[in-house]
């Protein structure tokens, strides 16, 4: 049966690329929509910096129609902000606004925004009903277990913010205090979609890695989908490897050296053509690891790749890769 919010229809059991920081910007969703991800998210976007008209939060409403269906996702901890935020995001036109009640960074969350409003239920809440009544659009929204071991009140959490409106909601398997560290933990994601009052599609994230884990994870737990966020990082084919081993039980065959150059080539060159020379070889950095995944002897064009700021060097190393490791890496 597909699953859908409201009238977006994406399929049997959508994968979702995570919204991440400084990763999922429109150069890298074009990479994920062109190899299988079913709904992706923009970066998260500062209520404030929106508000200020800050034009790094502006360039982030940024979106095209290859890529629909496509969620803004925005955050803050000011409910008036948060409300003045969904009607200037509603004027872009996306398909979906989402909530990030889900970053752990400190600069976020302890100043009450992203995962710091899981320590005021209330004011999740209420800022999710005022957002929900400012907009036309569907409302879905991303968070955590809990703030800690003592505060895992997800189950609670997701049948509230139901009850006033949103149309879905991913959860991460950990807790704000995890960040990142120890197992995620879908057990108690799995208590949310099982929860017999849940009726919104409830999308599992943490972990996701390899086709198995997803598969089994989509079996063991019931969620209606899969968001998966670092394992995307670098390596954009992991949707489509994901949907081809859930049909035939069968492997993808991996994507050869020659693909993974022009992936990272054409990356580059998005990233650049969206952010400007400067910013955008910076943040293409933390993708070439996982492109070059495997390689050995990778040491010295990895480290042009990633402290190089001519253009020219980096498109030149990318050319010589095919060349030099072709021997060395399975065609």
């Amino acid at each position: 049966m597909s699953v859908k919010i409201r009238n977006i229809d994406l399929g049997d059991f959508p994968l979702l690329l995570a919204p991440m920081e400084d990763v999922s910007d429109p150069p890298f969703r074009a990479l994920c929509k062109r190899h299988g991800a079913d709904l992706m998210f923009t970066e998260f976007i500062s209520s404030e910096g929106l508000i200020r008209d800050a034009a790094k939060s502006v360039q982030k409403l940024d979106i095209y129609e290859y890529e629909r269906p496509i969620g803004i996702q925005i955050f803050g901890s000011e409910i008036e902000s948060m409300k003045q935020t969904t009607e200037i995001v509603e004027k872009t036109n996306p398909d979906i606004i989402d909530i990030n009640y889900g970053c752990p960074v400190k600069k976020v969350a302890c100043k009450g925004a992203g995962a710091g409003i899981l320590q005021d239920i209330p004011k999740m809440v209420s800022m999710t009903s005022e957002i929900v009544k400012s907009t036309k659009l569907p409302v879905t929204v991303k968070t955590r277990l809990g703030w800690d071991d003592k505060t895992k009140y997800v189950v609670e959490v997701a049948e509230r913010l139901q009850d006033i409106g949103i149309e879905a909601i991913s959860i991460h398997g950990r807790t704000r205090q995890q960040m990142y560290k120890g197992d995620a933990d879908w057990s108690l994601i799995a208590e949310v979609k099982n929860n017999p009052r849940m009726r919104i599609p409830v999308f599992g994230n943490g972990d996701i890695s390899t086709p198995e884990k997803a598969l089994e994870y989509k079996n063991k737990y019931g969620v209606d989908g899969i968001m998966i966020g670092r394992a995307s990082i670098g390596h954009p084919w992991i949707f489509n490897e994901i949907k081809h081993f859930m049909k035939t039980g069968q492997h993808l065959a991996p994507p050869t050296l020659k693909d993974r150059v022009a992936a990272a080539r054409e990356h580059l060159e998005m990233s650049v053509k969206w952010k400007g020379i400067g910013l955008g070889i910076v943040e293409m950095r933390r993708h070439y690891s996982n492109y070059f995944k495997g390689i050995p002897h990778f040491k010295d064009a990895r480290s042009i790749l990633v402290t190089s700021h001519n253009l020219d060097e980096l498109r030149q190393t990318l050319d010589n890769i095919e060349l030099q490791f072709a021997d060395s890496f399975p065609a």
